[in-house]
């Protein structure tokens, strides 16, 4: 069950079960490559960040409303990484600390390189697909929610 609250708004208001991934990050890999090729390689199309803690040598970020992203060099531990994930586009923002404690947050981008280690937990929603369509508020492709049927669910995994 869904309930429709605008144009642009949907909720979904019914339990949906989870399921979990696991994985860890060795030195050098590319935080967001390694994330989105693992959508891709499992064909997820709703999951989400669960936890993820973890150092990096490099961090490439988009702050709030800058076109560009930004790169810092040092070790970073990493405090938090949240986001949505699936085939049709991923959405991720993290914050990092540096050596004296100074944090830094914005739209994760690739050339986050791993310093020692990312342990991250991924939970994974098989009976939901995350879509991305243009948004006229926002000017960019923005969630939208979908439940998955058994038929769309072979169609998607055939396509």
């Amino acid at each position: 069950m869904t309930v429709a609250t605008s144009s642009q708004v949907v909720e979904l208001i019914q339990p949906t079960p989870m399921q979990a991934i696991a994985l860890r990050l060795a030195p050098n890999q590319d935080l967001k490559e390694e994330l989105d090729a693992l959508v891709h390689r499992h064909q997820l199309n709703a999951a989400c960040i669960l936890t993820c803690v973890g150092s990096l040598t490099q961090a490439t970020l988009r702050l709030a409303n800058q076109p560009d992203g930004t790169t810092y060099t040092g070790h970073f531990e990493i405090l938090s990484l949240t986001g949505v994930m699936g085939v049709q586009g991923s959405h991720y923002h993290m914050a990092i600390a540096d050596s004296e404690g100074q944090t830094l947050g914005g739209h994760l981008l690739e050339g986050c390189r791993i310093y020692t280690t990312a342990e991250i937990v991924i939970g994974v929603f098989p009976d939901l697909m995350f879509d991305r369509q243009h948004c006229p508020e926002s000017g960019y492709p923005e969630l939208v929610v979908r439940n998955q049927t058994a038929s769309s669910k072979a169609a998607s995994n055939n396509g």
